[in-house]
């Protein structure tokens, strides 16, 4: 074995060590559309006599830790995005309505004496409804929220009077309550009784008992509070004391709520797409390419370990939309190893003297270019998603960086490693067809003899792509867009049947319950569920609707999923969106017009936005909603666009630079054809994924794959018939010349004596 291959042997051992390692070691963090649960995000608002920025958000954080800490949420994670908005996790709640009410709240816990209720309050009182619906009379405020330390529910058994709180003051709280109850225990009537106030309504408002005596009150820093509370009444309460008050108001503007159910059937999906995924593409490849095609399979798997290991150590979490794109980047994972392979067939096929390592090696360098420009344009694209966009474009953006680095380990040194390391050994060596380097296959050899001269046709291919075009921008305009409410802002609630209910009795069982303009679809894959979406809905006309549909229905029905996006932030969201994908795109545009030319890249975008309109009318033609789920799609297809018009530029530049006197449209047209093979085994590789995907995921997967297999097709149609043919015309009328060729490394001169062998 070489030093260098050594070298490359021990660096690829130890990063597959390393990442099997943490894989074993580390658990990975669920997102909770896989795991279930409920997801709130809160938005810290100006206070009377505080501005919400930073500073004050960090300590509402403090305080809602506290709260969510003393719901006992085991696994539960909050944290700052921003300077004014926070995001609570709170794994197998279920309840979004128990959650908000128990976090959400501002907590302005204050303690009153309550007096004779004549109906005239004077300066500073109140009269509220006490815990029994009564009118009481409240004199102002004695003790307030900040001056309680803590306080905790327990279960009175001895007595059986129920769930009662404990709470413990701090500071001179304790000599507050000590003065308060023995000013009550010399009165009768309600006069004896304290109120507490929770932001403005009646929790409690026990009386001093009879044994406490005149003007001694109840002393020793703490105190019981009684009252009709159930056991999640009491510890609620018992946690929005505990944390105390806010000190700016909060809102929620997001909030998601997934069953476990729906969880386990997204992640047993999704491995098992993975799996079936894999075998086929690895199948694929051997069967293309023979041994390398075999090796290259096995460093697939090193693929996947080195990914989900990077994304654990990361401390990403992986969601729906994230797990579909680690699977799918497999599909990215082969395109290195198809351009290594078809470049080493090349080689092998000019020169078989030289035998297959030269040409496997030769293979990798000519192939470099391709990969690097391509790669790069998608890290380019990653990076500015995730410094830009926001939601599921930034996860997304995380997810397509680590996948394409972790590509770039596998393909450039695991299977070269094991590659280079087989074909240098002499039995496989003198048998190239095993080794997959004995032939260009059938597809090339095929072009190699007919030679069809496409861009003397490029009129019609650009005619038939403006006609694609014309005919998916007629869907969008006609048929509008279906957006999420990751976009539109509402709240989207999707639940599950028992039985088959006829979507026209869902809608008037929902139009019955109050809510004439909601939008009522069938949902899941056998479209038994009933998705209900409008602008506003609150928790409780939530169970409503829940109710309505199980009545109209006769069966059980349960909540399976649960979205609530403010207007405010579904329009941060399309907005973020939109700003990162066009500075990507410029930032591509200014990448490729650098390392190519202005022409060249403008024939690249220009069929990027021809793949993406096309995708996007299709859906729009379909009725299929624009989320979150399909915008990763659409960056999916983006990157898949501009690599495939990469590669086929870089073989057209080759070719240009080589022979700079020939028409540039007849080198074109050779550079497109030398391309298909490479085109269509990288795409069938990622089509064996993406059909497992559509078959075997759930209802955000199926669509996540349609638009991908749609995007895959057209992007493989676009880059030989409309990124080649723009790049064609535009370079007719433009004055620029043909690169310079490269400076050819002269053979260093022979001494006199000297052998010519390697020392």
């Amino acid at each position: 074995m070489s030093s260098p291959l050594a070298w490359r042997a021990i660096v690829a051992l130890a990063i597959i060590a390393g990442s099997i390692y943490v894989t074993l070691t580390q658990p990975a963090k669920l997102g909770l559309d896989l795991r279930g649960g409920t997801q709130i995000v809160l938005e810290t608002k100006d206070g009377q006599n505080v501005k919400a920025n930073r500073e004050s958000t960090d300590r509402a954080l403090e305080v809602l830790r506290k709260r969510v800490d003393a719901l006992g949420v085991s696994e539960s994670s909050i944290t700052r995005s921003g300077e004014r908005r926070i995001i609570v996790e709170l794994p197998d709640v279920q309840d979004p309505k128990q959650a908000a009410d128990a976090i959400g709240r501002t907590a302005q816990l204050t303690a009153h004496p309550v007096r004779t209720n004549d109906g005239k309050p004077g300066k500073g009182e109140k009269m509220l409804p006490d815990e029994d619906g009564r009118p009481i009379m409240l004199r102002p405020a004695a003790l307030s929220g900040a001056q309680i330390g803590s306080a905790s529910a327990s279960f009175d058994q001895q007595n059986g009077l129920g769930w009662y709180l404990t709470v413990d003051f701090r500071g001179n709280g304790g000599k507050a309550w000590e003065k308060i109850t023995a000013e009550a225990a010399c009165k009768v009537g309600d006069d004896r009784r304290i109120a507490f106030v929770l932001d403005g309504e009646v929790i409690s408002s026990p009386a001093v008992q009879e044994t406490v005596p005149c003007n001694v009150g109840i002393g020793g820093g703490s105190t019981q509070i009684t009252g009709q509370f159930t056991a999640e009444e009491a510890r609620d309460l018992a946690a929005l004391i505990q944390g105390g008050a806010l000190p700016v108001p909060v809102e929620i503007i997001e909030q998601r709520v997934v069953g476990p159910t729906l969880g386990d059937e997204a992640i047993e999906a999704s491995w098992k797409a993975a799996v079936i995924g894999v075998i086929l593409t690895g199948l694929f490849i051997v069967w293309m390419y023979r041994l390398v095609g075999f090796l290259a399979a096995v460093a697939l798997v090193s693929y996947g370990v080195i990914s989900y290991a990077a994304l654990i150590a990361m401390g990403a979490t992986l969601t729906l939309p994230g797990l579909a794109g680690f699977v799918l980047a497999i599909g990215m994972a082969v395109d290195a190893n198809v351009l290594v392979f078809e470049r080493a067939r090349e080689e092998y096929a000019h020169a078989p003297r030289r035998g297959t390592r030269p040409a496997l090696v030769v293979g990798f360098q000519k192939a470099w270019t391709a990969i690097a420009d391509s790669n790069i344009t998608t890290l380019l694209a990653a990076g500015l998603l995730f410094f830009l966009a926001a939601g599921p474009v930034r996860g997304f953006g995380v997810t397509l960086t680590i996948g394409v680095l972790a590509s770039l380990i596998s393909a450039l040194l695991v299977t070269r490693v094991l590659a280079e390391w087989a074909v240098s050994r002499r039995p496989i060596a003198k048998r190239p067809a095993l080794t997959g380097f004995g032939s260009t296959g059938r597809i090339r050899d095929w072009l190699d003899r007919r030679q069809p001269d496409l861009m003397s046709r490029r009129k019609i291919w650009l005619a038939l792509s403006g006609g694609m075009v014309v005919l998916a921008l007629a869907g969008i305009f006609t048929q509008g867009l279906n957006f999420g409410v990751e976009f539109t802002g509402g709240r989207q609630v999707v639940y599950d049947t028992s039985q088959r209910m006829d979507i026209d009795d869902a809608r008037k069982a929902v139009a019955d319950a109050g809510f004439p303009r909601a939008v009522v679809q069938t949902a899941g894959r056998e479209g038994d569920d009933v998705s209900v979406r409008t602008e506003k809905l609150t928790n409780t006309e939530v169970d409503k609707l829940q109710k309505a549909l199980a009545d109209a229905g006769g069966g059980t029905v349960t909540k399976e999923r649960d979205e609530l996006i403010g207007p405010s932030l579904g329009s941060e969201l399309r907005q973020k969106a939109l700003i990162a994908l066009g500075v990507a795109l410029a930032a591509q545009l200014a990448y490729l017009a650098f390392r190519f030319r202005f022409t060249f890249g403008a024939g690249a975008v220009l069929a990027m936005f021809h793949d993406v309109i096309i995708v996007t009318g299709v859906f729009a033609w379909l009725g299929k909603p624009i989320d979150g789920v399909f915008l990763a799609a659409l960056l999916t297809i983006i990157g898949y666009s501009v690599n495939d018009s990469v590669v086929v530029f870089d073989r057209i530049r080759e070719l240009w630079r080589a022979e700079p006197d020939k028409p540039f449209g007849k080198l074109a047209n050779r550079g497109a054809l030398q391309t298909v093979p490479r085109t269509v085994n990288t795409g069938m590789g990622a089509i064996f994924i993406l059909a497992a995907l559509a078959l075997l995921g759930g209802d955000s997967l199926t669509d996540f794959a349609i638009a991908l297999l749609l995007g895959i097709v057209v992007g493989t149609y676009s880059s030989v018939f409309t990124a080649t043919p723009i790049t064609v015309v535009l370079q007719a009328r433009s004055k620029t010349q043909a690169p310079k060729p490269k400076p050819v490394k002269r053979p260093a001169q022979r001494q006199p004596g000297d052998s010519g062998a390697v020392v």
